[in-house]
């Protein structure tokens, strides 16, 4: 499919004029957890854990996690990135506020978004716009902000959100440049819900041997995306599975893929990824035994490849710096 025809299906699933798609080879329906999600809201109430889940969504936790690559360009040695998924931005009261006071503290080269701004699947945007614009006012990414579409959210939102300083990668890429030396950020649309993600129509422009930081709503096409060549996929989607259970984990995680590629870092191949489990909560603003996270990312050189760039500059191979 073209990026137009890619647009053209989402839309269509939105405005509900496709009741039954394809989503990678299997048939996709629209879906209506509107009476589990009842149950478990009642179900909390009355055991008198509501309010304290619901206090759990609103302390994030930052989490440090640093990535070794041998074909990072030398420039981005350090590189940080701050990264954000599932913010779910109108799920509870003051929440975007809390959140800006938390993300004004940190000072980065990039941030990255990788969906569910709004907390429902239906209904108006005008509460998550606000909201979001409140929140993407706070962040400081000499980079800039970048993000891509979830399963929550609807195409609508790549224009309001642009002035705003977010810029959505629907199935495209750009580079990130650095005394003269480059990277490639790609973005493609969600995969989970709607099936409109296209990794080889995202990478299209980029050349092969480049460093290629992939952005997904989901971990799901975790295969694919390795074996076009990328060199780290960022992610969310699962909250980690929002509700856990003690030295069991979570109840359900919501994706089609091994639990493995879930939460936290993981590797398949040779391209690294990291699932976020999500700055808010969706269903029911409530986590239990997994809590929400901003995360803090460094991109590093490996030494291997510091200690042969100086090797050959001895040798005279390169010039110096």
């Amino acid at each position: 499919m073209t990026r137009a025809d890619l647009l053209r299906k989402r839309q269509d699933i939105e405005q509900g004029k496709l009741p039954t798609w394809w989503r990678y080879g299997r048939p996709q329906h629209h879906q209506n957890h509107l009476a589990r999600d009842w149950l478990l809201w009642h179900g909390l109430k009355l055991l008198g854990l509501y309010a304290r889940g619901e206090a759990n969504v609103r302390n994030p936790v930052v989490r440090r996690i640093e990535f070794f690559f041998d074909n990072l360009p030398e420039a981005f040695d350090g590189f940080t990135i701050l990264h954000l998924s599932d913010l779910h931005i109108d799920g509870l009261p003051d929440l975007a506020e809390s959140l800006r006071t938390r993300l004004q503290a940190f000072d980065v080269d990039l941030c990255v978004l990788t969906g569910d701004y709004r907390f429902r699947t239906y209904g108006s945007c005008r509460q998550v716009y606000a909201q979001m614009a409140h929140l993407l006012a706070g962040i400081q990414a000499r980079c800039g902000i970048f993000g891509v579409l979830g399963n929550h959210d609807c195409f609508d939102m790549v224009a309001v959100f642009k002035p705003m300083g977010l810029h959505i990668l629907i199935n495209e890429s750009l580079t990130l440049q650095r005394d003269d030396q480059r990277i490639w950020l790609a973005g493609v649309d969600d995969p989970h819900y709607f099936g409109c993600s296209d990794v080889s129509l995202a990478l299209a422009d980029v050349p092969h041997n480049a460093f290629k930081l992939l952005l997904v709503h989901t971990p799901e096409i975790y295969a694919e995306a390795a074996q076009a060549g990328v060199d780290l996929y960022l992610c969310g989607h699962t909250h980690g599975g929002q509700i856990c259970l003690p030295w069991i984990g979570p109840i359900e995680t919501h994706v089609s893929c091994p639990r493995r590629y879930t939460r936290g870092r993981w590797q398949h191949e040779p391209m690294q990824g990291y699932t976020n489990v999500g700055c808010s909560a969706s269903g029911v603003p409530v986590r239990f035994f997994c809590p929400p996270e901003i995360g803090l990312i460094t991109l590093h050189r490996t030494v291997a490849a510091r200690t042969g760039i100086v090797q050959e500059q001895q040798r005279g191979m390169l010039p110096l710096a």
